[in-house]
This record gives C-alpha cells, sequence and structure tokens, in this order.
C-alpha cells in the first residue's frame, strides 16, 4: 500500500501552494518527495497566518503550511552556498522528478539551467510553474493567485452579478496549476519509460485558470459571447442553482427534461407552461423559474425539501460549511481525513489524499490505498538523515519511509 509511484525520488525547490501542491500529490501516490527550503524561515507559508498551531512556541507551525506539505521530508540548503550547491547537486543526480516555481530564469542563475540538468541526469522530469507562462509578452511576471484569477478571467464569471467581480473562496489557480503540474509529471513519466529521457514541463497560473473555462471559454470563441457573473445559478441550465425555503436555502439540479418533468409532477407545476417547457426557454426566463420554485419551496424547511426531492430522484444538496464537512461521515468514509503523528504538535488529524485504488480480483475488490502517511515536516527535520544517505547511498533513490520513525523522518 506504499503507492503506484513507489521508488520514485522527488525533489521539491518549490514554495507557496502551486508547486508545493503538485508536489503533495507525488506523495500521496507513494513517491519520496524531498522538500528544500531555505535556511531560518523555510517555505513562505510557514509563516502565513494565523492560525497557527501552538502560536506561542517556538515549535509554531501554521496550518497554510500544513495544508500543502504532507507526505514530505524537509532539508534546508542555501542555493547561494557552493557547498549546498553541490549537496542539491548529488540530489539531483538521484532525482526522477524536480519541482521549481522559481521567477523564470532564477534557477539558471543559480547554476540549474534545463542544459545543466540534461546533462547531470538525462532522465530527469523537471516541472517548472509560473505566474503568467515562461515566455510571451508578459512572460516571467510575478503571480500571485487573486492577481491571476482577476488576469485569467475567473473572477468575472464568480459572484452575485456582473458590478461585483468575486474571487473563488480558495487558491484556485495555485491549486489548478498544481493539480496540472503533477499530471504534466506523470505523462512525462510515462513518456521516459518508452524514450529513456526526462522532459520539461511548463505550466502556469493563468494556463490552469484558461484550461478550466470550459463551456465560458466555447462561448466566447465559437459564439462570441462574453460570460458574466450571475451569482448562484447555472448561465446554460434552468432550474440548477441555489433556492431559498422556509428556514435556509437547497441547490437543485435539472440538469434535463426528466428530471424538471419529474420536479414538476412533485410540486405541481405545468412542464409545459409559456416559457418553461424546454431548457433553453427556461434559461431565457430565468427570473420567472426561480420565482416559481422558492414560491413552492416557501413553506417547506430544507430537510423536508431535500426528502422530497431525493425521493423523486432531483439531485439536491445542502450548503454545509467547512466545519460540516469535516464531521460528515460520507467525508471521513472516502480517506479525506487522515490522522499522522507530527513531530513537535503530536497527534494531528489533517485533510487527505482525494485518490483511491483498488485492485480487482475473483473476491471482489481489494482496496490498495496509501495509508502510511507523513506529517508535513519540521524544517530541516531531515537534514541529517538525507546526508547519511547522500553519503552511502550508490545513486539509487531509497524510498521514503525507510529511514522513518514514528512519523518523521530520523
Amino acid at each position: 500500500m506504499s503507492g503506484p509511484l513507489d521508488g520514485v525520488l522527488v525533489v521539491d525547490l518549490t514554495r507557496a501552494l502551486a508547486g508545493p501542491h503538485a508536489a503533495m500529490m507525488l506523495g500521496d501516490l507513494g513517491a519520496r518527495v524531498i522538500k528544500v527550503e531555505n535556511p531560518g524561515a523555510g517555505d513562505d507559508t510557514r509563516g502565513w497566518g494565523p492560525p497557527f498551531v501552538q502560536p506561542d512556541s517556538g515549535d509554531r507551525e501554521s496550518t497554510y503550511f500544513l495544508a500543502a506539505n504532507r507526505n514530505k521530508e524537509s532539508i534546508t540548503l542555501d542555493l547561494k552556498d557552493d557547498g549546498d550547491k553541490a549537496l542539491l547537486t548529488e540530489l539531483l543526480r538521484r532525482a526522477d522528478v524536480l519541482l521549481e516555481n522559481f521567477r523564470p530564469g532564477t534557477l539558471a542563475r543559480l547554476g540549474f539551467g534545463t542544459d545543466v540538468l540534461a546533462e547531470l541526469n538525462p532522465r530527469l522530469v523537471t516541472l517548472a510553474i509560473s505566474g503568467f507562462g515562461h515566455d510571451g509578452p508578459e512572460g516571467g511576471r510575478a503571480g500571485y493567485d487573486q492577481i491571476a484569477q482577476g488576469e485569467g478571467g475567473l473572477m468575472s464569471v464568480t459572484g452575485p452579478g456582473p458590478d461585483d467581480p468575486q474571487r473563488v473562496g480558495v487558491p484556485i489557480g495555485d491549486l489548478l496549476a498544481g493539480m496540472y503540474g503533477a499530471y504534466g509529471v506523470l505523462a512525462a513519466l510515462l513518456e521516459r519509460e518508452r524514450t529513456g529521457r526526462g522532459k520539461v514541463v511548463r505550466t502556469s497560473l493563468l494556463a490552469a485558470i484558461v484550461g478550466v473555462h470550459a463551456f465560458h471559454g466555447t462561448a466566447w470563441t465559437v459564439a462570441g459571447q462574453v460570460g458574466r457573473a450571475q451569482g448562484n445559478h447555472h448561465p446554460s441550465i434552468a432550474p440548477y442553482g441555489l433556492f431559498h425555503c422556509a428556514d435556509g436555502s437547497v441547490q437543485v439540479a435539472c440538469a434535463n427534461e426528466s428530471l424538471w418533468r419529474r420536479l414538476c409532477a412533485e410540486f405541481g407545476f405545468d412542464p409545459e407552461a409559456d416559457g418553461m417547457a424546454t431548457n433553453g426557454d427556461r434559461v431565457v426566463n430565468r427570473p420567472a423559474v426561480i420565482a416559481l420554485l422558492e414560491g413552492a419551496f416557501a413553506s417547506i424547511g430544507a430537510e423536508e425539501l431535500l426528502a422530497r426531492l431525493n425521493k423523486v430522484g432531483i439531485p439536491a444538496g445542502k450548503v454545509r460549511t467547512i466545519d460540516d464537512v469535516y464531521t460528515w461521515d460520507q467525508t471521513a468514509s472516502q480517506g479525506l481525513l487522515v490522522d499522522v503523528e507530527h513531530q513537535t504538535l503530536g497527534a494531528l488529524t489533517i485533510p487527505g489524499p482525494p485518490l483511491r485504488f483498488f485492485s480487482p480480483g475473483p473476491d471482489g475488490e481489494t482496496e490498495t490505498t496509501r495509508r502510511d502517511h507523513l506529517p508535513p515536516p519540521v524544517l530541516g527535520s531531515s537534514n541529517d538523515a538525507i546526508r547519511r544517505w547522500l553519503a552511502a547511498s550508490d545513486g539509487v533513490p531509497q524510498p521514503a519511509g525507510d529511514d522513518v520513525e514514528d512519523g518523521h523522518a530520523t
């Protein structure tokens, strides 16, 4: 149950969120991830808070850092120091994957350009994440998530209306860039099995956000229509959105005509009423559709309404708060919470990876999902272990866990 990337060595030079998230995804899949941090302060996110755990202690840790760094080891290196650069060189000789999110050109100035890396380790797969791309008229521009959400058009289609653009409530540009980056790394590793050589994979916050425009993208490129924010209702499907009821609200999704007819039968609507007969009609007449449903729902409590919708097979749901989600038994059942033993904080429950793996067999499926997760590392906690391994190893990557005791590197 060590994961499909067992035996893959990842050197993670990234900080903040996009790169660390990609590295964490690879670690969740069983790769050994060595996170390289600046001496002293480490990854920027170690200081992003509150909230901090043990805020008045020298051992304090930010919950932001804990969110993006499970299944990693930490080593501190000063990349302007010749001795530390030599140690990084030895790591890269052994690595399968390098992750970096410096501004374009920075790694080359440090002496690790793509030509140097290719000579050092021809099988190395490098993932480079930037804000707006590594080339083009604005290549090299610094990028932070909210800036990229705005520049990439996402904020213009998010919020209550076109005059009140809103950011997505999580740093979605960073997270998407990390996901796309990990996906690119896996493709390059697969190609390496055929060619024997690594690749450079590049993505950016801008590319990741444009990559999820979905129907908004083709609405413009094909139909010439510019999408705008319109709150909690789908621009192309109706009814599909959030509806108020007697004691709160519920979300309802009627994505085809069969569901619309079931909804009408349950609540006494005429499915063929003027302006309601087809999805196209209902999109054009969305305010009337919303008024119709909310009029019927006004005397019904949320729990009763959800029960009725479920009874007739209408997709519907609550709007849960974060604490509701993490105390929901369905969340726990999917492996989305994991228990780890942190080196200074002790026992912690943290969010878990979103993938599960199963092996089919004659007697049914056997789950092979990784269970032995490493806690987010204390800054430099693997310094000695990694140096010992480099001194003793013959160049073959050592899987994560071979030098681990009680959940943290020894």
